[in-house]
């Protein structure tokens, strides 16, 4: 993508940045700082970054880099979206080469289906199978 770029260097990621959407986000409105740190500190993290440097999109995996992982915490700020962003940011962790031969990569969102869709995800089979805890009012 012309004018931006994608890394896994977590020393690049601005965390005001990745805090400011993520606190205001559907699925973590009001984690703490400090718990939004420590799990970007164990996380294979993609920063997208345009011409200046600057921080315009994210995405985090839970993963052990051979079996497992759990894509979450995708987002491009409002000011770069639609110019193909989001698609090409799930193109480079799909492709990631840590993240080749998992057995599986899961994730959930409430939105945006039709992306993932494209890459190869599909709504859970043997959904009896899986299990949570879930506690969605942690963060209030």
């Amino acid at each position: 993508m012309q004018g931006y770029r994608i890394s896994t260097d977590n020393n690049e990621l601005n965390l005001d940045v990745v805090f400011d959407f993520i606190s205001n986000s559907y699925w973590a409105k009001g984690i703490p700082r400090e718990r939004l740190e420590k799990s970007v500190k164990h996380s294979l993290c993609f920063g997208v970054y345009d011409v200046r440097g600057e921080q315009v999109g994210f995405a985090r995996l839970i993963t052990d880099r051979a079996t497992f992982a759990y894509l979450s915490d995708v987002f491009i700020i409002s000011e770069h979206r639609g110019k193909g962003l989001s698609k090409w940011l799930v193109e480079v962790i799909i492709s990631h080469p840590d993240l080749q031969g998992l057995r599986r990569i899961v994730l959930a969102t409430h939105d945006a289906h039709g992306l993932y869709a494209q890459y190869g995800f599909e709504p859970l089979s043997h959904t009896e199978n899986f299990m949570q805890i879930w506690n969605p009012d942690v963060y209030a």
